[in-house]
């Protein structure tokens, strides 16, 4: 009997600190989440970031917090998180001008993109809008193309850099309008549309937050909108396949990513929880009102989209033979 006491009693005991002990492990715990974006404060991937880390805080019921980690076109954040303990605690909100375009810009990266990283799922775009100077006298893309092919190089374009998304949205443009246009790249797309605005450019790819409150002021003038449908906030504004370039498409694509070996049952709570938080209206206004577009996807699909969106670019680098030299 004392035997049978004491086996009972040993079982109870074990069952009663296992339950603790389950709790304390039960994913995120009481322990912060970190979303890594591998840009700088300020930026439209830094407020998609802080937008979506204060409504998983609420689905996930626990801390997220943002660290912004930038350099070398977000390699360097992306490589943080490549090296990073896969336990759910380190996400990345990686963008495709990263995870599609720089691997064909930066071999040396010390990561691979395709097995590096769990992919929890989209999550939003932001379009680009292509942009002029007034004093160039085009109203659409047609004239401006009429204009360029009279005055071949005479014209130019900036960028914020080489191997970013309005860099290789433009290029993308010109092969396929068959133009020849000056590249005058500056250091960030803040003075890029300054030199756009004085004229020192004739055109540029410019991001909604920054180019929606200069149309509208009528300090530059659009043509064109990157995405296959009109934005709504700026819906007097064509999209480049309205206007004759049949499925072009550049946005800048943001997407929430784990480190490979990321535990399965983890990556389906962080997809869940990113799923709910891009579901609560008062999340997607504050994207919107912003010119963010949410385009939620879920985690199956994402190596597929992947796969294509960085074939597109390799093939514009290659054919405008674009290196970072």
């Amino acid at each position: 009997m004392n035997i049978l006491r004491r086996a009972m009693g040993a079982a109870l005991l074990a069952t009663g600190l296992a339950a603790p002990a389950m709790a304390q492990t039960a994913f995120p715990g009481t322990r912060p989440v970190t979303i890594v974006v591998a840009w700088a404060p300020g930026g439209s991937t830094d407020f998609v970031g802080r937008v979506l880390a204060q409504a998983m805080s609420a689905t996930l019921g626990g801390s997220v917090v943002v660290d912004n980690r930038p350099g070398a076109s977000g390699t360097v954040g992306h490589a943080s998180v490549a090296r990073a303990r896969p336990d759910g605690y380190t996400l990345l909100l990686g963008v495709n001008s990263t995870y599609a375009m720089s691997r064909h810009l930066f071999p040396q990266r010390g990561y691979d993109d395709d097995t590096a990283f769990a992919p929890i799922g989209r999550v939003a775009q932001s379009p680009i809008f292509f942009c002029t100077n007034p004093q160039t006298g085009v109203t659409d893309l047609a004239g401006l193309v009429a204009r360029a092919k009279s005055q071949p190089g005479r014209m130019s374009y900036g960028s914020s850099g080489a191997g970013s998304s309005a860099h290789l949205a433009t290029e993308m443009f010109l092969r396929d309008a068959d133009i020849r246009v000056e590249n005058v790249t500056y250091r960030g797309g803040a003075p890029a549309v300054q030199a756009l605005i004085t004229n020192e450019v004739q055109m540029a790819m410019v991001d909604g937050p920054t180019a929606l409150p200069l149309i509208a002021a009528n300090t530059i003038r659009c043509l064109a909108v990157s995405t296959l449908e009109r934005n709504p906030l700026a819906p007097q504004i064509p999209t480049f396949d309205e206007s004759g370039f049949r499925g072009f498409q550049a946005t800048s694509d943001f997407a929430l990513l784990a480190p490979a070996g990321t535990p399965p049952d983890v990556v389906a709570r962080l997809e869940t929880a990113m799923r709910a938080a891009m579901a609560n209206p008062e999340t997607l206004e504050r994207l919107r009102s912003g010119a963010i577009v949410p385009t939620v996807g879920t985690a199956a699909e994402f190596p597929a989209y992947m796969r294509a969106e960085s074939q597109k670019w390799a093939d514009v680098i290659r054919q405008r033979n674009i290196t970072l030299e």
